[in-house]
This record gives structure tokens, C-alpha cells and sequence, in this order.
């Protein structure tokens, strides 16, 4: 319709942006926000709309759609956004924490290229003392299944009597590289959590619990 018949649409109230009636001059972002002409949902011009979430994966779920095994799979925590999404990289079954998914497959495949990786923060629980030869170590080249890899930034966040906490920053994503990287130091991990991909914080995000990410954290992954 013409832009002075959009105004009128408006201003007898059968638009609505996101469940609010909308009034001239309301804002909306074609990539996150839902507008509505008479209870029809509408879609951008030149486009599908797709959906973008995070979730706070828990330990004790695989990152894939479905599993042989008979383990349970993060694709269960997200079937109740609204359409089928995908992971965006992967987090073992072990470790837990911040996980994205989408159904836009081009920006999944460019963050997933290591052109496109966004470094990733984790904090590792670790059963003792960690003293400053070891996060040197940390923080050296290592050579990981035959690989030589980038060094990562170690610091400590807490340490007490009998464990640590350690803030681990990888510039790319080795298959268990965490893991792998503790136990050629001699150090065990007892829990794994990524809190971090790039400028995306999980936050106060529960357990188990997902939400969709902002127009900002959305033009953030886009213009990577």
C-alpha cells in the first residue's frame, strides 16, 4: 500500500508491532520485531524473517539435532521457539553455557568458518591450586591433536582452598580444546561453562532456558 495508507492503517489501530498497538512514528527492526495488519503477521520486502536465539545449555545434553545414542539433545530446549533452529557451533556434552541457534543458515555457515570466528569466553572449575607456571602454560602455543594452536588468555577468578576458577578466552574452536589443553598441564576440569561469545554475555539466563537475541546482538553477529 502507499505510504499515506500505511499512516491511516496506523492510526486506526490494526497494526501492531510485538503485541503493542503501534502509533505513527513507531520503530521497528525488520530482523527481530513481529508487525501484524489486522492480526496478519507481515513479512519484510526481499525476505524471509529469521530467528535468532541463545540458550544456556545444560551439562548432560549433545549439540545436534538428534542423537543415536539415545542422549538428550539441546534441540529439545529450543523446540518451543516457533520454527525449527539450528546450533551455531557445537558445545560437548559435558560443558555448559551459552549456545546459539538459528535458521538462517548463511550467517551460520560465516560465523562457523574460521574466517568468521568470534573469540569465546569460558570459566573452568578446576579441583586444585592453579600457580603461575601452569597459567603460563596455559597461555602458551600448545600443539593439540597434531595441531598448533592460537594461545589463548587465562586469568583467575577465584581460588580457594582446594580449587580454582579460570576465565579461558579461545580464538578458535578445537574439538575439546579446553579440555585437552587442561590435561597437558595436568589440571582437571570439573565443570566448563561458556559465558561469552564475543560481545553476547549469557548473563542471568537459567539453566535450561532460552530467549531470542536483540536487534543489537543480531547486527553484532551480522557485521562480523
Amino acid at each position: 500500500m502507499s505510504r499515506r495508507a500505511a499512516e491511516e492503517e496506523i492510526k486506526a489501530g490494526r497494526v501492531t508491532v510485538n503485541g503493542e498497538t503501534a502509533v505513527p512514528g513507531t520503530t521497528v527492526d525488520p530482523a527481530s520485531d513481529v508487525v501484524k495488519i489486522n492480526g496478519r503477521q507481515i513479512q519484510p520486502r526481499g525476505g524471509r524473517r529469521y530467528t535468532y536465539v541463545m540458550l544456556n545449555k545444560p551439562a548432560g545434553f549433545v549439540t545436534t539435532m538428534s542423537d543415536d545414542r539415545g542422549r538428550r539433545c539441546a534441540a529439545e530446549l529450543v523446540s518451543d521457539v516457533g520454527c525449527r533452529v539450528y546450533p551455531i557451533g557445537r558445545l560437548d556434552y559435558e560443558s555448559e553455557g551459552l549456545l546459539l541457534f538459528t535458521d538462517d543458515g548463511a550467517l551460520a555457515n560465516k560465523l562457523m568458518h574460521p574466517s568468521g570466528h568470534i573469540p569465546k569466553i569460558y570459566h573452568v572449575k578446576t579441583d586444585s591450586e592453579v600457580d603461575e607456571a601452569s597459567l603460563k602454560k596455559l597461555t602458551s602455543p600448545m600443539m593439540i591433536d597434531g595441531y598448533k594452536i592460537r594461545p589463548a588468555e587465562c586469568s583467575v577468578v577465584t581460588m580457594k582452598d582446594g580449587y580454582t576458577v579460570l576465565s579461558v578466552t579461545l580464538y578458535e574452536g578445537r574439538n575439546r580444546q579446553i579440555r585437552k589443553m587442561f590435561e597437558q598441564v595436568g589440571l582437571n576440569v570439573v565443570t566448563l561453562k561458556r559465558i561469552a561469545i564475543g560481545e553476547i554475555r549469557l548473563g542471568n539466563l537459567k539453566r535450561g532456558e532460552w530467549r531470542k537475541l536483540s536487534a543489537a546482538q543480531i547486527k553484532y553477529l551480522k557485521d562480523r
